[in-house]
């Protein structure tokens, strides 16, 4: 690649975070140049660091693509998804996201809650959402994975879900206790409808 055309193939490029794989791979060069060359991008201000092994265009990159990159296998869920959809009303200025481990990091300003759920569940794509760079639960699979990490848990409005994709995807956790949870739940909201 000619000297030069290494940042403009970042800045063509459809994400806005980049893992030092991403650039490697983007660069199709696996020398000891690369980490001079982002150094070098870093400090004329042509790349941002956002924390070790993760780099955006520019400081105005997406924070959900971010929160599936620390950590992958990853999807946006939980508290996220529920509030944009207006099934929760409690606003949380985190970001939850489904991954293989559990933790909090704060990173430039913002924190990630990273929950743990089992890998066959993560890996599965029913319910998910592509959004380009990223991935992000519909609303029936975040409420479906807040009611496997949560024995109890309140929902302020059941109305904007699909309760048969929520039948549909349930059988992805195998837990017999959540099933009986998300019928009872179910119930008292037909009846509440009524």
């Amino acid at each position: 690649m000619k000297k030069g055309k290494y940042i403009s193939t970042i800045l063509r490029s459809k994400k806005t975070v980049f893992s030092f794989k991403d650039i490697v791979m983007l660069w199709r060069d696996s020398s000891n140049a690369v980490r001079v060359r982002i150094n070098y991008y870093i400090k004329d201000n042509s790349l941002y660091h956002i924390r070790r092994g993760l780099y955006a265009k520019d400081k105005n990159y997406d924070r959900f693509e971010l929160a599936t990159r620390i950590f992958t296998p990853a999807y946006v869920s939980f508290e996220t998804v529920l509030g944009q959809e207006g099934i929760t009303f409690q606003y949380y200025g985190q970001i939850f996201v489904a991954s293989y481990l559990s933790r909090e990091i704060k990173c430039d300003g913002q924190t990630y809650s990273f929950r743990k759920i089992k890998d066959k569940i993560l890996i599965n794509k029913i319910g998910l959402k592509n959004k380009g760079e990223y991935l992000t639960a519909s609303k029936e699979r975040a409420f479906l994975d807040v009611m496997y990490i949560n024995k109890d848990y309140y929902f302020d409005n059941l109305s904007p879900l699909d309760w048969d994709k929520v039948f549909e995807i349930l059988p992805i956790y195998d837990n017999k206790r959540m099933t009986k949870k998300v019928k009872e739940i179910f119930e008292r909201h037909k009846e509440g409808k009524r």
